[in-house]
Parts: structure tokens; C-alpha cells; sequence
């Protein structure tokens, strides 16, 4: 078995936390052997001095048994 990593960007229009989670759920629709992730950037967009979309840039590894899973 061996570990792979990809890389994916989150977004949400709540928090950085949901951000991550969307990007780990849009992940697991393919990806069933998730082992963790990584949070290396946070970032955001701003409109009238406010946040309105959070995003976070992942690495998200799982365990390839060999199959063609991909995004």
C-alpha cells in the first residue's frame, strides 16, 4: 500500500474550518481511504471591509490500494 497526496482549495462562505471540510468531503467522494490532511494557506475574499468567502489550500493524504480512483 502506498500514501499519496493531492493537493485541493476549500471554500466556504461561513468559516476556514468549513472550508477545509468541504474540501475533505468533496475528496472523500472519491478518495474512500482518507489518512489526513493539511492546512498550508488560508486566505480569503473581502467585500465591504468584510470577509465573505473563506478558502483554505489543503494536502489531503490517502492510502492507494491500487485502484483508479481520481477527482
Amino acid at each position: 500500500m502506498q500514501v499519496k497526496v493531492i493537493e485541493l482549495v476549500g471554500e466556504s462562505p461561513y468559516n476556514w474550518k468549513d472550508a477545509v471540510q468541504q474540501a475533505v468531503a468533496d475528496a472523500s467522494r472519491t478518495l474512500p481511504n482518507i489518512t489526513g490532511v493539511e492546512v498550508y494557506n488560508l486566505t480569503a475574499n473581502v467585500q465591504n471591509g468584510k470577509l465573505q468567502e473563506y478558502k483554505a489550500n489543503v494536502k489531503i493524504a490517502y492510502a492507494d490500494d491500487g485502484g483508479n480512483a481520481s477527482i
